[in-house]
């Protein structure tokens, strides 16, 4: 009995959904431009998230050493550094690694690589590289190197410059602007789905507002609320699948032809210098598909089911 009640039910919301034609297909394109624009804000926040890491990890505090300091006095800071709670690392680049990295970028220029063998002895000194967890931890990192303990081994100074002077005004601009385009994201979103709701539900409202004549009649002869309504839960259900479905192949063509479109349209032939854009979206689609297949297809049925319960209620009170 259950089985022919949802056979009914499902048989009719087919029904339905040819039926409307026109309206149906009106249906189906709002919700596939709010499905769209859902699926843009999570790579917008993921491209985002990309964008505010690389950005973080070009921004660091560079301690350079005095030319005379010892290996084992630089490597006893360093273990100090690690065990602060802000520091989430410490690269330590030793003379010589300084002195070769130097040598392999301008190995093609004849004239410096000659000045660098006239000086005879490494200029080149030792550096630590220390990144922290949050912009914001900065301050207290170069604080800390500005004490008398970081800056002496046994009453002889080892540190002759920190660089935290030169960038911070760049780290305490991030510090501000990261947690802003974090919230910024998050209210976008609100209002997105608050919009695509309202948009969906009116549009759905309007294709049941054609049956209401047929849910009066249904309603007089007796037939039960759930029976009338199911039909029009199940016309939503299939235009949220079939938006999902058209949504994911929207996005999936936007994955993998945008950073292509976004270099020509920025006017740049090569992309050795755009490996931050290349490949960002593409591969996020590749590694997240079940999740974002997921997340349409289910806000696509959630949605489309939803609205049509609520649309096809005011007409049940005959």
């Amino acid at each position: 009995m259950l089985f022919t009640y949802l056979k009914r039910i499902i048989r009719t919301g087919f029904v339905n959904f040819w039926r409307n034609g026109f309206l149906s297909l009106a249906a189906l394109i709002v919700l596939t431009l709010s499905l769209t624009a859902f699926g843009a804000l999570i790579f917008g926040s993921a491209f985002g998230r990309t964008l505010v890491e690389e950005v973080k990890s070009k921004v660091d505090i560079n301690v350079y050493f005095s030319l005379s300091a010892e290996e084992s006095a630089i490597l006893d800071l360093k273990k100090i550094i690690e065990q602060l709670p802000e520091v989430d690392g410490v690269e330590y680049i030793s003379r010589d690694q300084a002195l070769a990295s130097f040598r392999n970028k301008w190995k093609d220029n004849t004239l410096i690589l000659q000045g660098l063998d006239e000086i005879g002895d490494n200029p080149f000194p030792a550096v630590l590289n220390i990144m922290a967890k949050e912009p914001s931890q900065y301050a207290g990192i170069a604080g800390f190197l500005d004490g008398k303990d970081s800056l002496s081994k046994s009453g002889t100074a080892i540190i002759d410059k920190v660089n935290y002077n030169q960038n911070k005004l760049v780290i305490e601009r991030l510090g501000r602007i990261i947690p802003a385009v974090q919230k910024g994201g998050l209210i976008l979103a609100v209002i997105l789905v608050i919009v695509a709701v309202i948009i969906i539900f009116n549009t759905i409202r309007l294709i049941i507002y054609n049956s209401k004549d047929e849910i009066s009649v249904m309603k007089l002869v007796g037939a039960s609320n759930s029976y009338i309504r199911g039909p029009f839960v199940m016309s939503g259900i299939m235009y949220g699948l079939i938006s999902g479905i058209l949504t994911l192949a929207v996005l999936a063509i936007f994955a993998f032809y945008s950073d292509l479109a976004i270099l020509k349209f920025a006017g740049v032939q090569g992309t050795q210098d755009f490996s931050l854009i290349v490949n960002v979206f593409s591969s996020y689609f590749r590694q997240n598909f079940g999740e974002i297949f997921a997340i349409i297809l289910g806000s696509g049925v959630i949605l489309g089911a939803i609205s049509s319960y609520l649309a096809v209620r005011r007409y049940l009170n005959v």
